[in-house]
């Protein structure tokens, strides 16, 4: 693991970086950290590939008051040219990362050679969704970090990966529980107020690649479809026996769509 610090130290991001060429930067999914995708490294035989620690997980410590998808997005833009990046990105994030990624999209455009947007959508929350953000952050508060992993566990995995996949259930279960309730909390409380980025999919000007698990009950198909729809140069790919953390439970699927969008750039 290495760590960046803004000059002034008020941001700390801890990260990992293998390979060389062309730069691919992944943001991981709630509740995880860069340990997700530890497959995905698989990657640095052609390319760069950066997997940094979002805001409060893993290495990265959580901001004094929280924090927001633009902040954690203007983060990365200072992020990248201080781990000497100073090109255009394929900018991948899973669910949570997703959300970063469109922030990123939105505010730096030209920063940008490509998006992958995995399991995730372009919709703010609903009232409902928001209510539900909140009872899960009074959890981690009055709990710990294990019951919110614990809950939302069937909704992240798919059901062939919960039968016939104990070893992804074992590592979602161990990356999560090992993050602070702190962590959790805030960004619950950053996904809760994200914006809409839907009228941002159609402004999208560089390729993107949608993925989505066939058994994603949390951000399904449907939405998938429709994002890539939406996006000018989009192409989508449904991986059957997946559910919401794809990356993790069909890795070598997920990797292969990646790899075949990458070659396309």
């Amino acid at each position: 693991m290495d760590t960046w610090r803004t000059p002034d130290g008020r941001v700390t991001l801890a990260y990992e970086a293998v390979g060389d060429g062309r730069p691919v930067v992944l943001l991981h999914a709630f509740p995880l950290c860069r340990e997700m995708w530890a497959a995905q490294r698989g990657l640095a035989d052609r390319f760069r590939v950066v997997t940094p620690d979002l805001f409060g997980f893993g290495g990265s410590p959580v901001p004094a008051g929280g924090w927001t998808m633009d902040a954690m997005a203007d983060a990365l833009a200072a992020f990248l040219p201080g781990i000497g990046i100073a090109q255009p990105v394929v900018l991948g994030g899973l669910s949570m990362g997703g959300y970063v990624a469109l922030a990123f999209a939105r505010k730096y455009p030209d920063r940008l050679r490509g998006l992958v947007l995995a399991d995730t959508r372009a919709e703010a929350d609903t009232a409902e969704a928001k209510a539900n953000r909140d009872k899960t952050i009074a959890l981690a508060r009055s709990e710990s970090s294990v019951a919110v992993v614990e809950q939302m566990l069937p909704k992240l995995l798919g059901e062939f990966t919960r039968k016939n996949r104990p070893h992804v259930v074992g590592e979602v279960l161990r990356i999560g529980t090992a993050q602070s309730a702190d962590g959790i909390a805030a960004a619950l409380a950053a996904m809760r107020d994200r914006p809409d980025s839907t009228a941002l999919l159609p402004t999208i000007r560089v390729p993107a690649l949608v993925v989505v698990g066939a058994e994603d009950a949390l951000t399904p198909p449907d939405g998938a479809r429709a994002m890539a729809a939406a996006i000018p140069d989009a192409r989508l790919d449904v991986i059957p026996t997946a559910g919401h953390l794809s990356a993790m439970e069909c890795p070598a699927e997920f990797t292969t769509a990646v790899r075949m969008f990458l070659a396309s750039l």
